[in-house]
């Protein structure tokens, strides 16, 4: 019993690494074999609608609904200190350095990263991979090259835009609904926002879940069972690792941007 289970353990641990070392290769095959932008920007330009413009929507709308929602019980904390003037100080620094980044993240692999997992497997199932190779045409380079780098492109833009809708909503709370000067509130908002420390850390923040969500999508479908069942395990495994994976890495970011 004892030997099964360690055996079992074992087994399990190899299995991982060869995960990571498949997925290495696929991220170094991904960063360094950047496609040929003359000849594949209409593929560029068509994954970057996929997997950028299609999420605009969700990401409009829950930037808007979270900020509104900020702006409301931040102004119902700051009013019993009779700070209700900084909440526009509170809006922007939480949005930027956290709820814009994070959520923007968890929103893309719930969209397009699933999105993304499905389609490399669904390809890979349908032997369309298998295809390219026997043409002398690398899969790495024409299929996932451009979805990485489409990816690694949106993500940032998308973040921009859900802060930018997150800080109306909260004005829009704060000011419209609460009554609270919009001197005060924009004020508050520009004196507290610095530009390296916070707009540059919020990109860079960006860059690195872009990376990481997108990779995490395309590897699980590069390397998922080719099946219906396979690619349904596979876009699931995106979503609750790419997830897991934002966050963590928020936290080790926050420490090293933020922790002095």
């Amino acid at each position: 019993m004892v030997l099964k289970a360690l055996a079992t353990f074992g087994r399990q641990g190899i299995e991982t690494c060869a995960s990571f070392g498949r997925a290495g290769l696929m991220l170094f095959h991904a960063l360094v074999g950047k496609p040929a932008f003359r000849r594949h920007t209409p593929l560029l330009i068509k994954q970057l609608y996929s997997v950028g413009v299609l999420s605009l929507l969700i990401i409009v709308v829950s930037g808007l609904f979270i900020g509104m929602v900020l702006g409301l019980q931040g102004y119902l904390v700051l009013n019993t200190y009779g700070a209700e003037t900084s909440l526009g100080m509170l809006v922007a620094l939480s949005l930027l350095r956290e709820l814009g980044p994070v959520v923007t993240a968890l929103l893309f692999a719930g969209r397009a990263g699933s999105a993304l997992t499905a389609e490399i497997g669904l390809m890979k199932a349908t032997e369309q991979l298998s295809s390219m190779e026997m043409m002398a045409v690398d899969p790495l380079r024409r299929v996932v090259s451009p979805r990485f780098w489409a990816g690694f492109i949106s993500m940032p833009l998308l973040t921009l835009i859900f802060t930018a809708v997150g800080i109306a909503g909260g004005a829009l709370v704060g000011v419209s609904w609460k009554g609270i000067d919009p001197g005060f509130f924009w004020s508050a908002m520009q004196n507290a926002v610095d530009f390296r420390a916070d707009v540059v850390n919020c990109l860079i923040k960006s860059a690195v879940f872009a990376i990481t969500v997108t990779w995490i999508a395309l590897f699980n479908g590069y390397d998922a069972i080719p099946t219906s069942e396979g690619i349904s395990r596979a876009t699931t495994r995106t979503v609750v690792h790419a997830s897991l994976a934002v966050l963590g890495l928020d936290f080790v970011l926050t420490a090293l941007m933020f922790g002095n």
